[in-house]
């Protein structure tokens, strides 16, 4: 257990006490470009920025350091499924436009009250052959993974929704629709949650224990920690590590810690989709192994990382990609206990055991965490 974890009251308060300070000598010397969070490394309210984090990571008693994850891996890596497809933007779904976001027409604009004949069929791609071709390809070779899966898309696709399952893969909450959540009111994204989590219990056998709403808002965490339930979010792309925040109290009231796994938008196929991403999959390919073998090589040195790895249906499904990820396996199994392939909850449950901060009481029992409830499928 670290006791650097996450910032401790006491330090919270020092923190405070030093922003004021500066606060109020810099509004003397610099009054036209001053600003009270100048200086700070944690500020932003409920919500907070943190731009140190960890710290020196040659500290000898700082995270980095400490962290052995199972069998001695260097790296834990980690494969994320996005399952999105029949949960996106669309007239047939309620909604005012077209979808715009992550397919094979780069730079596609929304349609305003009409339906997008093409977006349409390349989203439905992913669901009748992409997820299915992914699927046997993971089930080959023996890799499990993390499906970040929409709800309303999970509702649609029985099928894909039972082979998850059956495959013991993690199915994690995407949110109850693939939207941008930015402008969403906050009482429509708390019905999305509750909903989509209903969803997971009804159709998986129990609730997520993960959340990456995607596209979230600066209150979304604080709506999943009030929904209970979760033992993580991803919705950060901060660290190479997981990492805890007390900024937001849970259902129960007061705050107490909660873990954040971030994700990645880099080691990602939404990069085949954007200009001057990816062009095919030997690139794909190469950038996953270098990325993996730099942090193979961190670990070696006593600072063990973790690794995520972004996949869509739509996009790395198509064969010719789906060649270059499958590349990508053969290289991270070559490694053997160097490189420990798990889910996002395995690495949360590690986390939670293992690192769980000074100041709250003893670490929650998470064995039993989001298991539990039976399947209707």
């Amino acid at each position: 257990m670290s006791s650097v974890a996450i910032l401790t009251s006491s330090s919270e308060e020092e923190e405070r006490r030093r922003a004021r300070r500066l606060e109020s000598e810099s509004k003397m010397m610099y009054p036209l470009s001053s600003h009270p969070n100048d200086s700070l490394s944690r500020y932003g309210g409920p919500s907070p920025r943190d731009v140190v984090g960890y710290g020196d990571p040659d500290d000898p008693v700082g995270i980095p350091s400490s962290v052995a994850w199972p069998n001695g891996a260097k790296v834990a890596l980690n494969l994320v499924l996005n399952y999105e497809e029949g949960g996106e933007n669309c007239l047939l779904h309620g909604d005012a436009e077209s979808e715009k976001l992550l397919s094979e027409i780069v730079g596609a604009g929304a349609i305003q009250g009409q339906r997008h004949a093409n977006m349409e069929s390349l989203y439905d791609y992913g669901s009748r052959a992409g997820f299915w071709r992914l699927r046997d390809l993971l089930v080959r070779k023996d890799v499990t993974c993390t499906v970040f899966a929409v709800g309303m898309a999970l509702e649609r696709n029985p099928a894909a929704c039972r082979a998850m399952v059956k495959a013991g893969w993690e199915v994690a909450s995407h949110g109850y629709r693939w939207w941008d959540y930015q402008d969403v009111s906050e009482d429509v994204e708390r019905e999305h949650i509750r909903r989509t989590v209903a969803i997971h219990e009804r159709l998986v056998g129990c609730q997520p224990v993960g959340m990456y709403q995607g596209k979230p808002n600066v209150g979304t965490r604080r709506l999943v920690m009030e929904e209970g339930g979760f033992l993580y979010d991803s919705d950060a792309y901060d660290d190479d590590l997981p990492h805890w925040t007390t900024s937001h109290g849970g259902g129960g009231g007061g705050k107490k810690p909660h873990l954040i796994v971030p994700y990645t938008l880099s080691e990602n196929d939404m990069r085949f989709a954007i200009p001057n991403g990816f062009s095919h999959g030997g690139e794909f390919a190469t950038y996953l192994k270098d990325s993996l073998k730099y942090l193979v090589e961190e670990g070696r040195r006593g600072k063990p990382k973790m690794m995520s790895v972004g996949l869509h249906c739509r996009l790395v499904g198509r064969p010719g990609r789906a060649a270059g990820l499958e590349e990508f396996l053969d290289y991270a199994k070559s490694f053997g206990d160097e490189v420990w392939i798990c889910r996002r909850d395995e690495i949360a449950r590690h986390w939670y055991r293992n690192h769980y901060p000074e100041g709250y009481g003893p670490a929650p029992d998470v064995g039993g965490v989001g298991r539990g409830v039976r399947s209707s499928l």
